[in-house]
């Protein structure tokens, strides 16, 4: 498959229609119960998860999906949709304005299609990635590295990107940037894709954090290492559950930025 436009139209209204909802749902009152791994969950993850999936596998039924929510075995399929139906509930349970409705495409286990909606914030970015090219958007508009290339004598003035976790992991309290915690996983990874950060660092992303933005990532052509033992992530294996692995990682926007920013993590490896 290489006509990503077809697949695109289709993401395209169900993230918009899905998104309308938890944008009403987050102007009214939400109340969030902890989950058995301590993280929160609302009615509208619930809701939201279930819609995704019943949306997907009406339009694409030889294709398998793993959710969240729901189902978090990969099937054991040559094309699979993997759903974060909202990243960043805490913050959509605090009145954050920040929060993403996350969707990527594997083919045989591999990411090459992601689409990330954040309506808070009215940005859509998406991507492809395959053997027959790349490309990567935010809001329509193509997006380059060349675009958003820093200037290596003012690194004060960029902003490098951290989860929590990547903090406490990392035992640091102090960095040559300016930081930031988006408190989505998904957005924070694409802070560097769309230019707003030049690194950023996930500490316990799930698989349903990463698929999406791996595949815009390598759209664009920025950085990213996996922080587990030096592994390639993909592709990853059918009929494994992913429900409690973790994808630690970094990203960098350019490649002479990474000496850099290892040394600012280096801690993970210990």
């Amino acid at each position: 498959m290489n006509n990503w436009q077809t697949i695109l139209t289709f993401i395209q209204e169900l993230t918009k229609q899905v998104g309308a909802r938890l944008l009403a749902d987050f102007e009214e009152a939400r109340v969030a119960i902890n989950k058995d791994d301590g993280s929160l969950v609302t009615s509208s993850d619930r809701w939201a998860d279930e819609y995704i999936k019943l949306s997907l596998e009406k339009e694409f039924p030889e294709y398998g999906v793993l959710t969240e929510e729901s189902t978090q075995i990969l099937p054991d399929r040559e094309w699979a949709w993997v759903v974060d139906p909202l990243d960043g509930t805490t913050n959509f349970a605090r009145g954050i304005p920040i929060w993403a409705i996350s969707l990527g495409l594997l083919h045989h286990g591999t990411p090459v299609f992601g689409y990330v909606a954040v309506p808070p914030l009215h940005q859509n970015i998406y991507g492809w990635a395959d053997e027959n090219g790349s490309a990567a958007f935010l809001n329509d508009r193509e997006i380059h590295l060349a675009d958003i290339a820093p200037d290596p004598d003012a690194l004060s003035n960029y902003f490098f990107s951290a989860c929590s976790r990547s903090l406490a992991k990392m035992g640091r309290a102090e960095f040559p940037f300016k930081m930031r915690m988006m408190g989505a996983a998904t957005y924070n990874i694409l802070t560097v894709a769309i230019g707003s950060t030049i690194g950023a660092v996930e500490a316990t992303p799930k698989i349903w954090d990463i698929a999406a933005a791996w595949a815009i990532i390598k759209a664009i052509g920025a950085i990213w290492i996996p922080l587990e033992d030096s592994q390639n992530i993909f592709p990853l294996e059918m009929g494994k559950d992913y429900g409690q692995r973790n994808f630690p990682c970094l990203i960098v926007s350019h490649r002479e930025l990474l000496p850099m920013a290892k040394e600012i993590i280096e801690p993970f490896f210990h």
